[in-house]
């Protein structure tokens, strides 16, 4: 058995605007495991800013994992709790390698092509004309659930842009999320919270910076519009932990990021805590390209959630992996008999 491993940087097709910056491209690394004639990729995705594994000893760590890789991934996992992305790679990687097609990892109606995926359409801040038009192209594709990015522009502007949209859209025709990514202060957060509600939206994400339990719980208590946990979970590992985190907060859903969490099974240990709290969750991609969308989405296809997921990110960049998946009325779906794409990949599998 082999591993090798390279860094693929995935360029975005319009610059993506959050409150943590714009994103012009994206770094992912991928590794591949070969043992005799079968191959198995996974990928290891960064978001600068926010993924926590250490930047500094990425590469040399990724290394080590490659010259390790007869150990198993249990072994190896042992030793990269800081690193969750190689941790969700690693896994992805072994489980393709297990399967008879690398790119089929759990077998289901979803990849037979006969079932697919709710998902929400992804609308990137911008100047308001921006903003309205990504959302006017979203439900024109029918998408029936609109997730915006909130918390760097002016709020007013802000509120205008979902009150154009209730305005066009009612409730019943549209479901809203938004985003803030911890954008709100501490001091600001109820009353924008309340703001918010007017508009009838769906949940909020991360309305606060993580690591203020207190806070979060207060806003958990008294806010009109529910909350999303989404980075709080980064970092927090230990079973635990997250029972007393998810106790003290209170949340009405979690969203897990299994790049940003340390993997599948690991998003497997958050869902039953959640679900003995009668919390709710739903996944997102951590932006991956189309193959960590690809293991996300068959392992949340499996889970049999009917919530909106996080998934159709597959569209944003110019030079993703060209793949089965494909978005149709605001489903994900994955069409057989399409061909992956192998070339970045062929000359270390063959």
């Amino acid at each position: 058995m082999k591993a090798y491993y390279f860094r693929h940087l995935l360029n975005f097709k319009t610059p993506g605007g959050t409150s943590r910056g714009v994103l012009n491209s994206k770094e992912s690394w991928f590794l591949v495991i070969v043992d005799n004639n079968s191959y198995g990729i996974g990928e290891c995705s960064l978001i600068n800013g926010l993924s926590p594994d250490p930047q500094s000893t990425f590469e040399d760590k990724l290394s080590e994992v490659c010259c390790n890789i007869s150990l198993g991934f249990e072994k190896l996992k042992s030793k990269l709790e800081p690193y969750p992305s190689i941790v969700f790679g690693l896994e992805t990687a072994f489980l393709s390698l297990k399967c008879s097609d690398p790119f089929i990892l759990q077998n289901s109606d979803f990849v037979k092509g006969e079932d697919s995926i709710p998902i929400n359409g992804l609308i990137w801040m911008g100047e308001k004309s921006f903003m309205i038009k990504q959302i006017k192209e979203k439900i024109d594709n029918g998408f029936d659930c609109i997730k915006i990015k909130v918390g760097a522009l002016n709020f007013d502007l802000e509120c205008e842009v979902l009150k154009f949209l209730r305005l066009e859209y009612s409730l019943n025709d549209i479901e809203i999320r938004v985003d803030a990514n911890g954008a709100f202060s501490t001091v600001s957060a109820l009353e924008k919270l309340k703001k918010l509600s007017e508009y009838d939206l769906h949940s909020i994400e991360q309305p606060i910076r993580p690591k203020m339990h207190e806070e979060m719980a207060f806003l958990c208590e008294k806010s009109p519009l529910a909350i999303a946990l989404d980075e709080e979970l980064i970092g927090v590992t230990k079973i635990k932990d997250q029972k007393k985190m998810l106790d003290e907060i209170r949340p009405s859903y979690v969203v897990l990021k299994p790049s940003l969490i340390g993997g599948l099974k690991a998003a497997d240990s958050w869902i039953e805590i959640a679900n003995s709290q009668k919390i709710k969750w739903w996944s997102t991609s951590a932006l991956e390209s189309n193959v960590g969308l690809n293991a996300i989405s068959q392992w949340v296809f499996k889970k049999g959630s009917i919530m909106k997921q996080g998934l159709g990110t597959g569209t944003l960049y110019s030079n993703n992996i060209n793949s089965p998946y494909y978005i149709e009325k605001g489903r994900l779906k994955y069409n057989p008999k399409k061909k992956w794409e192998t070339k970045l990949f062929n000359n270390l599998i063959f």
